[in-house]
């Protein structure tokens, strides 16, 4: 894998739990690891969330090949946060992992 195609800067996020003063659980999302990766988008699509419209951007994100990673977590690219929806490591070769992401649809 060519370093010049790596060439945006994401953070991977992984849910906490933590307890607030009144001891109830609030979920936050703390960075796991920051890295570089390639991002291409797919496509989109508009749905209807709450009866409200919702753009949905689909992308898939190359990283370096790591086994860290999975669908819980979040790609976070500046201001965009991306939910992961799968994992696609390149078992053969270990070069890098795809994510298959969604910008918009949040989980919580």
């Amino acid at each position: 894998m060519e370093a010049g195609t790596l060439n945006r800067r994401v953070q991977i996020l992984r849910a906490s739990k933590q307890r607030e003063p009144g001891g109830q659980e609030v979920k936050s999302w703390v960075p796991l690891v920051s890295l570089w990766a390639s991002i291409r988008h797919k496509g989109g699509l508009e749905t209807i969330r709450a009866e409200a419209e919702a753009s949905i951007v689909q992308a898939s994100i190359r990283i370096r090949y790591r086994e860290d990673i999975d669908a819980t977590m979040r790609v976070q690219h500046g201001a965009k946060v991306y939910e992961i929806r799968a994992v696609l490591p390149d078992e053969v070769r270990r070069e890098y992992v795809d994510l298959v992401c969604e910008l918009g649809a949040s989980r919580g």
